[in-house]
């Protein structure tokens, strides 16, 4: 990163700090989700799939201005949260990685969706008939097939965290150092007099990082295949 200025180096680092505490915060959730949608069958399972990706299709603006209203400092969650354990997600980075994880959420469900659908339930049910229980069943073999499904969601999560904006910028706003992203910078960029430069390296940086995570997880997905000889 020696040819990036200060101000890009910062945006970058940020951006990947973000992307990564949006995967780390929902990945479990995302599994678990994506395992009851797919092997469960319950009243308003339709609601609970709409719901989960309801934030492909909102405005992401609408989404931040719903997290500013429930996390915010007056807000039922955010103020239970600043009360008891003395956190603010509002204009700090925790909360900026909040928004990715509420936006790419969907993504990552529903790779691992499809992988479990994927799975031979003659497997788990040989596994069944010679004692394993539940838990067992599910770390030992349907955890290692559906692998490439949560490689996948896990690398695109992260990717299409990179360029999150919308929901971002509204509910902590564009603070230089603390939720200022690569989208928020090169939206400030454009914004800036004279800015076209900058914009345009903010640009170059963030369609390197997008193709770059596209092409990873295509490739991680197709080697641990081969790994486990599908």
């Amino acid at each position: 990163m020696i040819w990036l200025r200060p101000s890009e180096r910062v945006a970058l680092l940020l951006s990947l700090d973000v992307s990564v505490r949006s995967v780390l915060l929902c990945l479990p959730a995302a599994i678990a989700v994506a395992w009851v949608l797919s092997r469960r069958r319950f009243f308003g399972r339709v609601l609970v799939d709409a719901l989960v990706h309801l934030p492909l299709v909102l405005p992401p603006v609408a989404v931040g201005y719903l997290l500013l209203v429930l996390f915010g400092a007056r807000g039922p969650i955010g103020g239970w949260l600043h009360r008891v354990f003395g956190i603010d997600l509002i204009f700090t980075r925790n909360g900026a990685a909040l928004a990715t994880a509420v936006m790419t959420f969907p993504v990552m469900v529903r790779a691992i969706r499809l992988s479990l659908e994927n799975v031979d339930h003659g497997l788990e049910e040989a596994a069944r008939t010679l004692g394993a229980r539940r838990l067992d069943r599910f770390a030992t073999i349907t955890l290692p097939l559906i692998l490439p499904g949560i490689l996948a969601g896990t690398i695109m999560a992260f990717s299409a965290g990179l360029g999150e904006f919308g929901a971002v910028i509204t509910f902590v706003s564009n603070i230089p150092g603390e939720t200022r992203t690569l989208p928020l910078a090169l939206y400030t960029a454009l914004q800036s007099p004279g800015g076209g430069a900058a914009a345009a390296r903010f640009a170059a940086i963030s369609f390197t990082l997008g193709i770059g995570g596209v092409l990873s997880a295509e490739w991680l997905t197709r080697r641990v295949r081969r790994m486990l000889g599908s």
